[in-house]
């Protein structure tokens, strides 16, 4: 007999200690699942976090290129005048690295430029495959203008600027308290009873515990993307335990046999009960997962040994293994940090958004060869943007950023929300860009709300439950609306 069907039988048997959570979020939540229209049969999606921490300065990731800005008749030449040497050319006789030009649908009279790394996302937008997002920013309620900030009358996240609390928001969207609890997990709370199979929680990372996957009812399963040394990853194993008794090895036998008479224990106390089922269920979950997750993956598509390369191959084993791991709906985080940028901003943006750019086609590449590119929608998130002004060397801190989101479901080939106006306000004199709080710092034209929100209601999340996961969201879009908050999934 298999140990994990043994432990499993004994983990059946007992009874669940698990505290009851708050009767009221119970209620709520119940009352949420039973109002989500069921899936069709076979249907699969999954959502894709690449959070780029430490804030990139992501208007030079996209920025004008041709046509008139709502303050300037040539919007080119107002990013060049504002960024200063921080500014990309788009003239290739004159560098090398110069922006791709892209046509967006819905920007008449206007085109855009991807960065000078990233031809391969300019690509996938020109085909249809990727879209834009403009000027997206943490906020509790729509923000006008920079009076309403330097007045204060306007309620503001907080900690604007600030790493640690500008990551926790993106990853809450609670910009009015501090929380430990994500969007995603708080997604999972409503709708994880879709997935058939709960060995394996819905939420997956490929960088350890984050805050975005962190719900009421659990969080994520963490797996080891590898590294250059150990590529291959996948879920980590206990050490020095064997599901099966091995030919001569006895001291691991041994080791595998103290383990399961451990793991088979009950308990009459409730707290070392309720850790045992947790050690049960890891032990069931490492199982499940290594062998759903075992097999090579189709298509021989060669992901860049790099850590985003790594962590994007590993979602895609995980995608490949959903039927074993009985998923219908799912959500993966990953991570590439080192965006903090206050110095040698162009020379090191080139490397590592060449860097994206590689993983993100690879990613592309590998779910055409499972055949569910138009199930799976990967977006980006990040810190804050950058000041558009340069430091001399480079960009700090501010607040609205420009963000992508990829896949077959996206309405792609078009920017959403509202690009804004880079101009920059006089220190002294009339205001002439309203946005700007000064050195560049643009209040978000497009909320985190809003932006989460299309994503949510995509996963499958009702469209009355919104405000569980985004409590503010009702400030940016109504709960009973026939329209999509942004209108970039199809």
């Amino acid at each position: 007999m298999k140990r994990r069907s043994f432990l499993g039988s004994t983990s059946c048997a007992a009874v669940s200690s698990i505290p009851l959570l708050n009767t009221l979020i119970n209620l709520r939540l119940a009352g949420s699942i039973a109002n989500a229209a069921p899936p069709v049969a076979g249907e699969y999606r999954a959502i894709v976090c690449l959070f780029l921490s430490g804030g990139n300065d992501s208007f030079n990731m996209l920025a004008p290129f041709s046509g008139p800005s709502s303050t300037h008749a040539d919007s080119y030449q107002e990013y060049a005048d504002s960024r200063g040497n921080l500014a990309l050319s788009k003239d290739p006789e004159e560098d090398d690295d110069h922006l791709h030009e892209i046509h967006p649908l819905n920007t008449p009279g206007r085109t855009f430029g991807v960065h000078p790394s990233m031809p391969k996302l300019a690509a996938r937008f020109e085909a249809g495959d990727a879209a834009f997002i403009a000027n997206v920013g943490t906020l509790i309620e729509p923000v006008a203008n920079r009076g309403q900030v330097i007045a204060a009358s306007k309620h503001l996240p907080l900690g604007l600027y600030s790493h640690s609390d500008q990551i926790e928001q993106w990853q809450t969207s609670v910009p009015h308290s501090r929380s430990g609890i994500g969007w995603a997990g708080k997604m999972m709370d409503l709708i994880k009873d879709i997935n058939p199979n709960q060995a394996v929680s819905m939420n997956i990372s490929m960088d350890g515990s984050n805050v975005f996957q962190s719900g009421v009812t659990g969080a994520e399963y963490a797996v080891d993307p590898g590294n250059n040394n150990e590529p291959e990853g996948g879920a980590v194993a206990l050490e020095g335990y064997a599901e099966n008794y091995l030919v001569d090895k006895g001291f691991t036998n041994a080791a595998s046999a103290a383990v399961d008479g451990m793991l088979a224990r009950n308990y009459s106390n409730l707290l070392q009960q309720t850790y045992q089922e947790k050690r049960r269920t890891a032990q069931e979950a490492y199982a499940l997962y290594h062998e759903a997750t075992s097999g090579d993956l189709p298509g021989n598509v060669i992901f860049p040994n790099t850590s985003l390369g790594r962590q994007l191959r590993q979602v895609c084993k995980a995608i490949m293994g959903r039927s074993a791991l009985g998923a219908v709906r799912q959500t993966f985080f990953v991570n590439r940090g080192g965006w903090d940028h206050h110095s040698d901003t162009r020379a090191l943006q080139l490397g590592m958004l060449e860097e994206v750019d590689d993983a993100i086609d690879a990613f592309w590449a590998q779910l055409v060869a499972l055949g569910v590119e138009n199930q799976i929608t990967l977006f980006t998130g990040s810190d804050f943007g950058r000041t558009l002004t340069s430091n001399d060397q480079g960009s700090d801190h501010a607040w609205g950023g420009n963000h992508f989101v990829m896949g077959g479901s996206v309405v792609g080939r078009k920017i959403y929300g509202s690009y804004p106006s880079l101009a920059l306000n006089p220190e002294t004199g009339p205001e002439t860009n309203p946005l700007d709080t000064g050195r560049g710092r643009l209040i978000p034209t497009t909320s985190c709300d809003q932006y989460f929100a299309e994503l949510a209601l995509w996963l499958g999340v009702p469209q009355s439950s919104l405000p569980l996961i985004l409590p503010n969201i009702g400030n940016f879009y109504a709960a009973n609306s026939s329209n999509p908050p942004l209108g970039f999934l199809g």
